[in-house]
């Protein structure tokens, strides 16, 4: 496709950066390294707004810091594979292209590695919002960002037991959680009113207005500020010597730079091989229907637990999706399983207006011990690398930002990036 420009006018700046990828965590890289004073061009082939952080339920989730992988998770797959309607899925053709992923992602499921994992995460997630604060400064809206807490609830008791060890990790950790009863529940949010009698409140979490337009507005700041926005597919890394040199758009087109960063989720892994490093990046689908019209007040952004969605009140709508399923690369999406979050949705809150849904699909790059990769490349030095964040993109876009940023001025990172090392795979068979 012929790339397509978004340019505000900008003093000329001896450093270039590129910035692979258009979504939340490839838009925060822009700002940061603008703030940097970098002449920044981001390039994405879709549109401002419409990445895997869009089908996303748009919370901030800060103490989120727990992996995937649970103790007992073995024993759970054979019911992935035989019921195509649970919260989360296997598709059985997936299972022999995903399985070394797999075996990698249970080697994660021992007590002692959810810990030294949780609390990895956590020195980046006590930061989010100090590090948003100066890119919605910015923004002249100034409510991309909402300010009522998330809640959790449950079906029964038992669902809180089976949360109390992870919500002590939590508060090891430094986050905060309340027990709601049935009356809370109902106050809080009168559509449940009388439906649940087990939940928590998040009061650290917030969710932002609109995924979309949260996304659309950093991107249009950026512009405003001087940025570059290339719509456009790049083809490959440029290169001299042990350097990066631009890159080249699959129409041909090639930008010069000083600096590279992939951050272009699932997307990333084509520059793999260029980068000499063998990375297990998979993409989880997650499925989202949008209701425009929903019919019914849903006031704060609400996880049932044990549906395994969330319903997500924004500008644009009710969103409701988060289910989890494991496909080959290539599959196409199944969109029934939107259907099924609809159905389950529906049991819940009956008067829920249909018209005119929008279904969608967001590729979470997961890797499998659940954190990202953010690191410079071990082939070409001057290649910052900044994908993997899994279900916490939106959450860790600012972060990621902020620090890809100090590592392209030459600075030392406040936190220790070592535990999100593209070279921590090399010790279970990977060559990064």
């Amino acid at each position: 496709m012929t790339p397509q420009h978004s340019v505000a006018p900008a003093p000329a700046l001896a450093e270039k950066v590129i910035v692979i990828g258009g979504g939340i965590v490839g838009v925060c890289c822009a700002l940061y390294l603008q703030r940097e004073g970098y002449g920044v061009t981001l390039i994405d082939p879709a549109a401002a707004g419409d990445s895997t952080a869009k089908w996303s339920c748009g919370q901030m989730a800060v103490s989120e810091v727990i992996p995937l992988s649970k103790p007992g998770i073995l024993k759970k797959i054979p019911g992935w594979l035989l019921d195509q309607k649970g919260p989360l899925a296997l598709r059985p053709g997936a299972l022999p292209g995903i399985l070394p992923w797999f075996l990698r992602f249970l080697a994660c499921a021992r007590h002692s590695k959810i810990v030294e994992i949780s609390e990895h995460m956590a020195t980046l997630t006590h930061h989010v919002y100090e590090d948003y604060a100066p890119l919605l400064a910015a923004c002249p809206d100034k409510t991309l960002m909402g300010e009522r807490p998330i809640i959790e609830v449950f079906d029964s008791p038992s669902g809180l037991e089976h949360e109390a060890a992870h919500l002590e990790l939590r508060k090891a950790l430094g986050f905060k959680s309340e027990v709601l009863d049935r009356a809370a529940i109902a106050d809080l949010e009168p559509s449940l009113a009388g439906k649940f009698s087990h939940g928590l409140l998040f009061p650290d979490w917030r969710a932002v207005s609109d995924t979309k337009g949260f996304i659309a507005a950093l991107t249009q700041s950026f512009i405003e500020q001087g940025g570059t926005r290339v719509r456009g597919q790049v083809k490959r890394i440029d290169e001299v010597a042990d350097h990066a040199s631009g890159v080249t758009l699959g129409s041909g087109e090639r930008y010069a730079a000083s600096h590279v960063v992939i951050a272009a989720g699932t997307g990333s892994r084509q520059f793999f091989d260029q980068m000499g490093t063998q990375i297990p990046l998979a993409g989880i689908a997650g499925y989202q229907v949008l209701l425009p019209s929903p019919g019914v007040e849903v006031r704060h952004s609400v996880i049932y637990a044990d549906g395994g969605f969330c319903f997500s009140p924004m500008t644009r709508g009710l969103q409701i999706g988060g289910t989890i399923e494991f496909a080959s690369p290539n599959a196409e999406p199944n969109f029934k399983r939107a259907d099924i979050i609809l159905e389950k949705a529906r049991k819940i809150l009956p008067g829920l207006q249909l018209d005119n849904i929008e279904y969608g699909v967001g590729y979470r790059p997961f890797l499998p011990d659940t954190k990202p990769v953010i690191d410079r490349s071990a082939r070409l030095s001057n290649v910052f690398l900044a994908f993997g964040h899994g279900q916490l993109g939106l959450t860790l876009g600012a972060t990621t930002g902020r620090l890809i940023a100090d590592m392209v001025a030459g600075r030392a990172p406040a936190q220790d990036l070592t535990p999100f090392s593209a070279k921590r795979f090399a010790l279970v068979g990977g060559h990064a």
